[in-house]
């Protein structure tokens, strides 16, 4: 069994290394992203504000929701419904970052998180991977690189999902979800006080998906 870390702003590219990098050692990869793009889908359809605590907290029991495996790959259902790429919208971000500073949310999947890296070798990917869901995770990495690199690589996704955005909009709610993230009073986004700093602005997906796995290799020994 093993336990990988991955944290990092958003765009930083790692639900998508983290994904090859699973692929290539054998192990589950676990997008907590989605578990908070899922809540803040139905605070959404709820017409409940993302920063209400009170509002927020309400509606938690009416939630559940079941992480799959499909061919693996990892498919999360809300109420027995698979919402798809309806969490992958710039708007959703927004949703799952204010959500993610609710403190009973934290709670509500913390235990569906660290259930599934009880069962299985993970690499997890997230914005507190590091420091509160696997603490003892034996690799943790911060992946990070710059605003604008991590804006065109958002925009890229959106436009080849067939999404209408304008980069300069993008980025702008790039910032603003950082500035989010990282002065949040629960759980902040930022480094693990013993995570490798890894900076991938300007490298092509297949540099850093082999660069970490290299690294993960050399300090665990995990061939896969």
């Amino acid at each position: 069994m093993i336990q990988i870390a991955i944290d990092g702003p958003g765009g930083a590219g790692k639900s998508t290394i983290s994904k090859a990098v699973a692929a290539k050692l054998g192990i589950v990869y676990v997008d907590t992203g989605a578990l908070y793009r899922t809540v803040g889908y139905y605070v959404r359809t709820q017409n409940i504000d993302p920063h209400d605590r009170v509002g927020v907290s309400g509606c938690l029991p009416q939630i559940v929701i079941e992480v799959r495996y499909v061919d693996g790959a990892q498919r999360v259902y809300l109420n027995g419904e698979d919402l798809g790429d309806r969490i992958r919208t710039p708007e959703m971000s927004m949703y799952a970052s204010a959500v993610s500073a609710i403190p009973e949310v934290r709670a509500f999947l913390l235990e569906t998180q660290k259930d599934i890296a009880r069962k299985n070798s993970v690499i997890m990917d997230g914005r507190d991977i590091g420091t509160v869901i696997l603490p003892n995770a034996d690799v943790k990495i911060f992946l990070t690189a710059s605003a604008e690199c991590r804006a065109k690589r958002r925009y890229d996704e959106l436009i080849a999902k067939g999404q209408t955005v304008r980069y300069e909009d993008v980025l702008r709610e790039m910032n603003e979800r950082d500035t989010q993230d990282s002065t949040r009073e629960i759980a902040p986004a930022q480094a693990a006080s013993d995570a490798i700093v890894f900076d991938n602005t300007g490298m092509k997906l297949e540099e850093s998906v082999e660069a970490i796995v290299s690294l993960i290799r050399e300090k665990t020994g995990f061939a896969g």
